[in-house]
């Protein structure tokens, strides 16, 4: 996916990427849209664990942060089949299962095991977060990640002085 966009992924360029009979693909998956869900679906939870794992040193926000744009086609895969779930009820599940993650991995890494953030501010935390590492990926403007951890270090600062 991350070679051509959603619209490389046919059942041929599976199969060929799999080294697979092309029936193999099609066996489990009876249309194109099936296909491109699961691909969806397959790298929602490999970019969520990438995540939990940088999420688990001392400063889990400057990895997260530098997480996100480890891998710049892979991202671009991300946020594309992201928006495109808009459009599409098939993908919205996954979609929702991304922005969900997002959630739970910043819920960790605000407070300490047993502290239960406010939903709020987990929530206007992924916004940033999501936000941010998309403009950074699709400007790619120079000094963008360090204006990025300031933004990201403000809004931390003020829920703490909220709390």
């Amino acid at each position: 996916m991350h070679e051509g966009g959603s619209v490389a992924v046919t059942h041929r360029a599976v199969a060929h990427r799999a080294h697979l009979p092309l029936a193999a693909t099609t066996y489990y998956f009876a249309s194109r849209d099936e296909l491109v869900a699961e691909a969806f679906a397959l790298l929602v939870a490999g970019e969520l664990a990438a995540l939990r794992a940088a999420a688990t040193g001392p400063d889990p926000f400057g990895a997260l942060l530098s997480a996100a744009q480890a891998d710049r086609p892979r991202q671009i895969g991300l946020w594309e089949l992201y928006v495109r779930a808009g459009r599409d009820p098939a993908l919205q599940q996954a979609a929702r299962a991304w922005t969900d993650g997002c959630g739970e991995i910043l819920a960790g890494a605000l407070g300490p095991a047993g502290h239960s953030p406010a939903p709020d501010d987990v929530r206007l935390l992924t916004v940033l977060l999501t936000g941010l590492w998309l403009q950074q990926l699709v400007e790619e403007r120079p000094h963008s990640a360090q204006q990025a951890r300031v933004l990201l270090g403000r809004a931390l600062a003020m829920l703490e002085r909220a709390d």
